[in-house]
């Protein structure tokens, strides 16, 4: 495999994870409504907090993706927001199709951040935003 079909795949990869996460939190702001959400977390014992913090990872960190910005960092940082999706969906079976979704999806966009976080940027990535360059650890940037 050359360098540049290295770089489209980890593109792909980069912007498929980056478009979903954006959309999930956009359900969540605009079909399901932020009150509603928070109280479906709270419905799981969590926190308004998680729900709010979960909302803004999928918008910022899909659009992050989608632009290119820190893909390694913001990938990593999903991986929580995706670990949890896969524990509310744990009790509804594996397929996705079971009523109130299993866990494979979950657990395929968890599997999608980790390929992110190891295989970075690839190609037409922004990459870094100088202003908050020197926040984000080396090994984290792409």
């Amino acid at each position: 495999m050359n360098n540049l079909t290295a770089n489209h795949g980890a593109f792909l990869t980069r912007i498929t994870l980056g478009i979903i996460l954006l959309a999930h939190g956009a359900l969540k702001i605009f079909v399901f409504t932020i009150p509603v959400t928070v109280g479906f977390f709270g419905s799981l014992g969590l926190p308004a907090l998680v729900a709010y913090l979960t909302i803004f990872g999928e918008v910022f960190g899909g659009a992050a993706l989608i632009l290119g910005i820190y893909p390694r960092f913001i990938a990593l940082l999903s991986l929580p927001i995706l670990l949890g999706a896969t524990w509310a969906h744990l009790g509804n079976g594996w397929l996705f199709s079971n009523e109130g979704g299993g866990w494979e999806f979950p657990v395929l966009l968890a599997v999608l951040s980790i390929v992110v976080a190891v295989q970075g940027a690839g190609s037409f990535a922004i990459k870094s935003v100088p202003v908050i360059d020197r926040l984000i650890p080396k090994t984290l940037k792409d």
